[in-house]
């Protein structure tokens, strides 16, 4: 789409306010519906509406832009930052899933990679697969993101390896994380601690080591939230308590280091179960058997085994409709660490998980409950 700007103070005016913004409303949301388009709509374009008129003075929309679509042009992309080959990135979680794929893919194309590995002293057959590359710009690193040592010791060792310490470390990638599943009262509190201590303060544990090297390169923090980090779902909320924690917490270091020249991005991936080996029949089969065991008398009771069967043969089914391509997300990642305008938010999902993230997070509960949960 390509990117220019005109007034429309002969659009918005005293008498015609709520029909303008109406219309306003109506091209945003053409807008972000042929953003999603498998294909660019041609001769589509991005116009900034400039409410800045002298009829506008002291009015609350004074010098707002809004989107407008309109039929001239393409889309216009940011350049891409220069220099690859000298920058070093961080990324966690690395022996298997998002974290693997994206280590092999930054290595090939030009990164110092510094993969962080949960197993790597027990010769994880991912990280044996990293490390047989034999290059000197993929060193794999064990980093348990829970253990405030590992961190320290992982920081000590990425800033001896970098060419120029004082140039700082290029990119961070918070991806480790661990996902299950259960209704509240089927969740015990032991199971909220230990997903929250990797998804969320294993984020916010590694980024705070590694931010002065950071700062120092006016780098960039990309952290893998999910789609379950803007809408909750059913039987999901240890997960989704963590993701809407990483949100904010991305949301707040992006306000504090634009001062800093740093850019903090949040990756929202869709069901990508299939692809990451999340859950297995076997290991979902074996979380229920605990859980169900480890109910109280009275929930078991309440509830009765029958119901609960139902959720776990539900969750199976979520599980298995996940999408096996993982492209989306490594090419989001990698847009966000090489764009010289990284966007804030990517969500690499299939169209009905957008749409319905769309209808959860701008509609009323009364409305998308109704639709999608009730």
């Amino acid at each position: 789409m390509h990117c220019s700007s005109f007034t429309c103070a002969d659009q918005i005016g005293q008498k015609g306010n709520r029909r303008s913004e109406g219309f306003c409303g109506l091209a945003l949301a053409i807008g972000m519906l042929s953003l999603r388009m498998p294909r660019p709509v041609p001769h589509f374009s991005v116009k900034s509406l400039k409410l800045h008129e002298r009829r506008n003075v002291g009015r609350p929309l004074e010098r707002f832009c809004l989107p407008i679509v309109t039929f001239i042009g393409r889309r216009c992309y940011a350049r891409q930052i220069e220099q690859i080959e000298s920058k070093s990135v961080l990324i966690t979680g690395c022996d298997s899933g998002f974290g693997f794929s994206i280590a092999k893919h930054l290595h090939a194309k030009g990164f110092t990679v510094f993969a962080g590995c949960l197993l790597k002293d027990k010769g994880d057959s991912g990280v044996k697969e990293l490390e047989s590359l034999k290059s000197d710009r993929m060193k794999t690193v064990q980093l348990n993101v829970c253990n405030e040592e590992e961190v320290t010791r992982a920081q000590e060792f990425i800033r001896t390896n970098l060419n120029d310490p004082e140039k700082g470390l290029w990119g961070l990638v918070n991806n480790a994380g661990i996902s299950t599943f259960g209704e509240v009262e089927f969740t015990s509190m032991e199971t909220y601690k230990e997903v929250a201590e990797v998804n969320l303060w294993g984020t916010v544990r590694v980024t705070k080591a590694f931010l002065p090297l950071i700062r120092r390169a006016k780098g960039r923090v990309v952290n893998i939230s999910s789609m379950l980090g803007r809408m909750a779902n059913p039987a999901r909320s240890p997960y989704c308590i963590t993701k809407f924690g990483v949100e904010a917490f991305s949301d707040c270091l992006r306000y504090e280091m634009h001062p800093h020249g740093v850019k903090v991005s949040i990756v929202e991936p869709g069901n990508f179960i299939a692809a990451t080996s999340l859950y297995s029949p076997e290991r979902i089969q074996a979380i229920a058997e605990k859980m169900w065991h480890e109910l109280p008398e009275v929930i078991r009771k309440d509830y009765g085994r029958k119901y609960f069967d139902e959720k776990i043969a539900k969750m199976e089914t979520y599980c298995n409709s996940g999408s096996t391509d993982t492209s989306a997300v490594i090419n989001d990642v990698t847009h966000a660490l090489t764009s010289a305008a990284p966007y804030t938010r990517y969500h690499p999902m299939d169209y009905y998980w957008w749409l319905r993230m769309e209808i959860m997070t701008h509609m009323p509960s009364a409305v998308s409950d109704r639709i999608y949960v009730y």
